[in-house]
């Protein structure tokens, strides 16, 4: 696996692959099974993957949370390239955000409603960064975890707006032995906390379970709000059938639908979805 860290040293690098089709698969690092899965995936879809490692600060809109987060550079470059990773892109702040760097991409819509609300700026950083991401790299397809399931769709619907080539590809999350999503977040609980989270995706499956047979969407989203609480949850922010492509609110599921949430234990704010 090359390493590369300059945009000139990207650009070069990108040459050398010549023909062969390319999967990118873009990362904030902290990598766990989900990412190998991401890459696993990507080899499947292409001759070559190149995954990129960068701590997106224009995505957090709290700095200690961006202070807090994971960086495991080295064990991250370890796992991808026992994975066959073929490319790794470890660039620099300076090198997404050049100075005097003065666009932003506003995915309008489907960016505004849930995450967008509790993180005001959050789908802005990760539009600008991704679009950056794919213009520079160039990949045939682009893979992305289906957890953060809004992020995918923002995606989707910026690459489709710009004409930006390349597919998108949602792949499905993966969760530890009692549920919880994988998610480098994880690493923030307390191991009471984790024990606890685990009534997260719990919640998430009554919901759909209880929807799918035909029960009214309120109550049952009511019934897994109140099982959340009394997990020790301290607050959730969210918790909605939505549209799979929109993300509006829907009443009953009627096409492709999604149960998604956020919702906080301890100091660490989760994320998950389901689909109805």
């Amino acid at each position: 696996m090359q390493t590369v860290r300059t945009s000139e040293e990207l650009t070069a690098a990108r040459a050398k692959l010549g023909d062969a089709t390319v999967a990118l698969v873009p990362t904030m690092g902290a990598l766990h099974a989900g990412h190998m899965a991401l890459i696993a995936e990507a080899k499947r879809r292409a001759d070559k993957v190149v995954a990129s490692v960068f701590v997106n600060p224009a995505q957090f809109n709290d700095a200690g949370d961006l202070a807090r987060y994971p960086r495991t550079e080295a064990e991250d470059a370890r796992m991808l390239k026992a994975q066959g990773c073929d490319l790794l892109w470890l660039p620099r702040a300076e090198d997404i955000y050049p100075q005097k760097f003065a666009t932003t991409v506003h995915v309008a819509g489907v960016s505004e409603r849930w995450e967008g609300a509790h993180r005001p700026g959050h789908f802005d950083g990760v539009a600008t960064v991704v679009a950056k991401l794919l213009l520079s790299v160039k990949p045939d397809v682009a893979l992305f975890g289906e957890k953060d399931f809004q992020q995918l769709a923002v995606i989707r619907r910026m690459v489709m707006d710009l004409n930006i080539a390349g597919e998108i590809v949602g792949v499905p999350t993966v969760r530890d032995a009692d549920g919880l999503a994988l998610s480098s977040r994880n690493a923030l609980l307390s191991a009471d906390e984790r024990q606890r989270a685990a009534a997260f995706p719990a919640a998430l499956e009554q919901a759909r379970d209880a929807i799918r047979r035909g029960d009214p969407e309120g109550p049952a989203i009511d019934q897994a709000v109140n099982l959340l609480r009394n997990a020790g949850f301290s607050r959730v922010d969210y918790f909605v059938l939505v549209d799979a492509e929109t993300l509006e609110p829907v009443a009953h599921p009627q096409g492709e639908t999604r149960l998604i949430a956020a919702a906080v234990i301890g100091t660490t704010r989760l994320i998950d979805n389901l689909s109805v």
